[in-house]
């Protein structure tokens, strides 16, 4: 009975590191966005400025921006989260984003 309760609390944690890091991958994905889309708000500030404000925007959402870039008035963001879902194991999910003006 003890090996079956065993098993069952290792197929939950297995099952909620696996989540945890779906959850990464996510969190990676809403920062890119909400950075890039922050950048191109800035965007006739020029790089640096624009940049700046997606990094601040990356970090408030719990992300690491990693590279950050203009192509014309279209902002290209990476950013990074870090996740430990089980002790000792540590993983990395990136997403990166563009956000713009409209084009038609």
């Amino acid at each position: 009975m003890l090996a079956v309760g065993l098993v069952f609390v290792l197929v939950g944690t297995f099952g909620a590191a696996v989540a945890a890091t779906g959850m990464a991958a996510q969190r990676a994905a809403v920062a890119a966005d909400l950075g890039a889309l922050a950048g191109a708000a800035r965007a006739f500030d020029g790089d640096a400025a624009a940049c700046a404000f997606a990094a601040d925007v990356t970090g408030r959402n719990g992300g690491r921006m990693v590279a950050c870039r203009l192509d014309g008035l279209d902002v290209l963001v990476t950013v990074e989260v870090v996740i430990t879902p089980l002790p000792g194991l540590t993983r990395v999910a990136a997403s990166t984003a563009r956000a713009g003006p409209v084009r038609g």
